[in-house]
C-alpha cells in the first residue's frame, strides 16, 4: 500500500502543467492525506483517549443518552414508524452507537442502526448488532442521520487573498517537501467570495461538505439530519480571523504540524461555514449551540438522576453507580462554553 506521501506525489506527477510546474488543488491534497490509500483515517487515525482527539461521544455515555432522547422525539413526531433508521456518519469504532443503545430508547424495537465509517480498522470494532458500512446508504429511508464532527474533516478548496482571491495548489518541492502555489480560479466570480478581506487572508470553500449534506437530506424520506461541528456563521468571519484559528491539524491529542507536512500522519480540520451549508441545503429547522441542544433534550434531568443514583449507592458503590456519578463531569465538558458546548448543532427536517 502506498503511503499518503507517495500517493500525493503520484497525483502531482500526473497533474497538468500550469504556471510552470505540476500541482494539485489543496482540496485534492487534503482528500488524499486523510482518505487516500495511506491517508490518516484510512490507516488508523481516530477519536478516543487512545486516539488523536476527543469528541463528545468519547467524553462518556451521557452524550449518547441525550441523543437517544432526541431520536425518540423524532420517532414520536413521525408517528412511531415500525422501522426507524439511525445513521451515524463518521462513526469511528461505534462509541456513540453503543451509548445510544445502552440508553434504551423507546424506539429500540423499531431501530435499525447503521454505522458508516471509511476506516476498515475502525469498522472491525463495530458491534455485531448494527449494520457497518464504509459508505452512506443508497436507498431512501425514514429516520435520522447524525454527523458528529464529520463535516470539518471533509476536503475543501482553499483560497488566499493575494491582491485578489487565488486558489491554493500543492506542488512537490525539490527538497522532497510539499509547498503551496497560488493560481487563478476560473469559477472565482461564481463563488461570490467575501470582499474587503486583509491581504494574506484565507478562506475555505467547502464544496464537499455541502454536497454531502445535500445528498444526506435527499436520502431522508422523513426525519432529521443532525450536524454537530465547530462552525462560524459566515465565510467572511473566517476571512477576518487568523487562519491558524480555523485551519488546524491534530495528532496524539496535540496540535500537529503545518497542514502540508507529513501527510497521512495527522488530522486536518476546519470550521464549517454555515452560510455555505445553507446555500446548498436551504434554511435549517434549528441552529443551537451544543449546550443548548443538550439542554433541550434533558441533560440536566439525566445529571440529576445520576446524582440521586450516586447518593443511594455511595455507601456500597457499584460500577453502575460510578457511571451515574460521572454524568456530572461529563455534562461540564459537553456544555463547556469555551469548548464542546460552543459547537453548533444544525438540524434539517423533512416530513
Amino acid at each position: 500500500m502506498p503511503s499518503a506521501n507517495e500517493e500525493i506525489r503520484g497525483a502531482i506527477a500526473d497533474a497538468d502543467i500550469g504556471g510552470g510546474h505540476r500541482a494539485i488543488p489543496f482540496e485534492r491534497f487534503m482528500q488524499l492525506a486523510l482518505y487516500g490509500k495511506g491517508g490518516f483515517y484510512t490507516v488508523g487515525g481516530s477519536a478516543g483517549r487512545r486516539g488523536d482527539f476527543i469528541t463528545s461521544p468519547e467524553v462518556g455515555p451521557l452524550f449518547g443518552a441525550v441523543l437517544a432522547r432526541a431520536i425518540d422525539a423524532c420517532w414520536h413526531e413521525l408517528g412511531e414508524p415500525g422501522v426507524f433508521t439511525v445513521v451515524d456518519a463518521g462513526s469511528g469504532p461505534g462509541t456513540l452507537a453503543r451509548s445510544i443503545r445502552a440508553a434504551n430508547p423507546a424506539c429500540l424495537a423499531a431501530l435499525e442502526f447503521v454505522a458508516v465509517e471509511v476506516s476498515a480498522q475502525q469498522r472491525e470494532r463495530h458491534p455485531d448488532w448494527l449494520a457497518s458500512r464504509p459508505t452512506m446508504p443508497t436507498v431512501p429511508f425514514t429516520g435520522m442521520i447524525i454527523a458528529n464532527e464529520l463535516l470539518d474533516n471533509l476536503a475543501f478548496r482553499l483560497f488566499v487573498n493575494d491582491g485578489g482571491w487565488r486558489e491554493a495548489h500543492v506542488l512537490a518541492a525539490a527538497d522532497g517537501s510539499f509547498a503551496e502555489t497560488l493560481r487563478a480560479a476560473p469559477d472565482l466570480e461564481a463563488l461570490g467570495l467575501p470582499s474587503g478581506a486583509p491581504h494574506g487572508a484565507r478562506i475555505p470553500v467547502q464544496r464537499c461538505a455541502g454536497e454531502w449534506a445535500r445528498a444526506s437530506l435527499d436520502l431522508l424520506q422523513r426525519g432529521r439530519l443532525v450536524l454537530i461541528d465547530y462552525a462560524s456563521a459566515t465565510t467572511a468571519e473566517l476571512a477576518a480571523r487568523p487562519w491558524r484559528e480555523w485551519l488546524r491539524t491534530y495528532r496524539g491529542h496535540d496540535r500537529g504540524e503545518h497542514y502540508l507536512r507529513n501527510p497521512g500522519s495527522q488530522d486536518i480540520t476546519n470550521e464549517v461555514a454555515l452560510d455555505q451549508l445553507f446555500a446548498v441545503c436551504g434554511e435549517p429547522a434549528s441552529v443551537r449551540t451544543q449546550a443548548q441542544f443538550l439542554g433541550r433534550w434533558g441533560i440536566d434531568e439525566l445529571v440529576a438522576e445520576g446524582r440521586r443514583a450516586w447518593a443511594q449507592g455511595a455507601p456500597r458503590p457499584t460500577v453502575e453507580a460510578l457511571t451515574m456519578r460521572s454524568r456530572v463531569r461529563e455534562a461540564e465538558a459537553l456544555c463547556d462554553p469555551a469548548g464542546l458546548g460552543s459547537f453548533s448543532v444544525v438540524e434539517f427536517a423533512k416530513g
